[in-house]
């Protein structure tokens, strides 16, 4: 008997490949495919959440660094900005990577070679140790941020278009859950009075099981090539660079944020570490949990349209934290911060759902239907992730180095803020601007079917 067009056809290089994928299919997703998307989707966001607290491991080593060190809070705000641009950087090799050697593949590579940073910093980290060395260390940890690049970009070829935003937001905040999970496993170990190699030791085991766990359970897709036609098409469409500009305001403020908050707690409140570290985590924390809700808001209500108020309200945040950190209050600078995080996370789902949103939509004004449609949404979109979330990251390091310079210049980070709250606003007129500002009288004058694009990037 002939097997039924839905399944899967026979692995063609290993039982690990699957040579057919189509999400699309109604009936393969549900008696095949959603299965195994799942299965992928738990075990993408197992490793990229241990990337995620390899690459911000250095927010929190710096708490444990203190004046026996021999660093100043410029030398630490440098030193997590440059953790932040290589993990930004990494990205974009990362995004390629899944279609080289398989997602299943480079799971198991990238969770390997983060044993590198993890094993370097355990070796130097002590008094005593030159500011360079702890710098080339840290860079080393950067790879830790590629992790997100590789697994959006693999995630995002398992799961359906109406599932997208669900699937990557999951996917996406799963992985950044691995920065508060990493600052509360130090808070614990601070207040044992225990040491920077302590909280080391035991990431190196979970990242072997990290890379075990996926070479079990995880699927290689066949049929996701790397098309540099993709690529390129991607580079020259403007809504790529749009996009990575608010990601910017999202991804890069979350990530920033994460690397500066108890930094800016112990230098401009005075906190100790162990202070620092009872509230650092939680901005990371519910800006984690929230970001499959961004991801499942804009799949109900649209992406940009949750994306525009999300900026309003990290403005309003943003502006009452400048309040209090010129009134030094303590309580109401951190719980501005908090719903800072908490936005940004809200944000990080909204855009990403954007993306696939976007391509769909052009695919759709150029006359394309079905499968074609999603094909070609699929091959700009995926092409597109990697570049998004590279740039997005080196929001991460803009951070961190106007926070240096706010030190530096006035001795508090009064000044970065109002730097941001600019940005945020004017990340807010972009989004209207692009994908929600209907002129009426343009409308009047165009026909349906040149209307009909414009109209649905309101629903992206």
């Amino acid at each position: 008997m002939t097997a039924p067009s839905t399944a899967p056809a026979p692995p063609s290089r290993g039982s690990r490949w699957i040579q057919q994928w189509d999400p699309e299919d109604e009936t393969f997703w549900k008696e095949t495919g959603e299965k195994v998307a799942k299965r992928n989707l738990l075990f993408s966001v197992l490793s990229e959440h241990i990337g995620f607290s390899i690459w911000t491991m250095w927010s929190v080593l710096v708490l444990f660094m203190g004046p026996e060190y021999g660093l100043t809070p410029a030398d630490k705000f440098l030193l997590t900005s440059m953790v932040t641009l290589v993990g930004a950087v990494v990205r974009v090799p990362y995004t390629f990577a899944v279609a080289i050697f398989g997602g299943r593949n480079w799971t198991i590579i990238s969770a390997g070679l983060l044993l590198v940073p993890t094993v370097a910093a355990f070796a130097v980290i002590k008094p005593g140790t030159s500011f360079n060395t702890f710098l080339l260390v840290g860079l080393l940890a950067g790879i830790g941020g590629g992790n997100f690049a590789s697994s959006m970009t693999n995630i995002n070829a398992f799961f359906p278009l109406r599932k997208k935003g669900w699937a990557l937001g999951l996917n996406a905040g799963g992985g950044n859950i691995g920065v508060p999970v990493i600052q509360l496993v130090a808070l614990a170990i601070i207040g044992a009075s225990g040491g920077p190699r302590v909280l080391l030791g035991i990431y190196i085991p979970l990242i072997l099981v990290a890379a075990v766990l996926a070479a079990l359970f995880m699927n290689n897709i066949e049929n996701v090539k790397n098309d540099t036609g993709a690529a390129k098409d991607a580079v020259k469409d403007g809504h790529t660079w749009i996009m990575s500009f608010l990601y910017i305001g999202t991804f890069g403020s979350f990530i920033g944020y994460s690397f500066a908050f108890g930094q800016v707690l112990t230098n401009q409140f005075g906190r100790t570490p162990l202070e620092a570290a009872y509230v650092t985590f939680i901005g990371p924390l519910l800006g984690s949990l929230i970001r499959p809700v961004g991801g499942a808001l804009a799949d109900k209500y649209g992406g940009a349209k949750i994306t525009l108020y999300n900026y309003v309200g990290m403005g309003v945040a943003t502006a009452v934290l400048i309040v209090a950190s010129m009134q030094k209050s303590l309580g109401l600078f951190t719980v501005a911060f908090v719903v800072l995080f908490v936005l940004s996370g809200l944000g990080n789902g909204s855009t990403f759902k954007m993306i696939p949103g976007i391509f769909q939509t052009k695919a759709l004004a150029k006359g394309l239907e079905g499968e074609a449609a999603a094909a070609y949404g699929r091959r700009l979109s995926g092409a597109s992730m990697g570049l998004i979330g590279a740039v997005g990251a080196l929001g991460g390091v803009g951070i961190n180095l106007a926070f240096r310079q706010s030190f530096l210049s006035y001795g508090s980070g009064t000044g970065a803020f109002v730097a941001f709250l600019a940005f945020y606003a004017a990340c807010f007129v972009v989004t209207w601007a692009v994908y929600l500002r209907r002129s009426a009288a343009k409308g009047q004058a165009t026909t349906a079917s040149e209307a009909k694009p414009q109209l649905s990037y309101a629903e992206v």
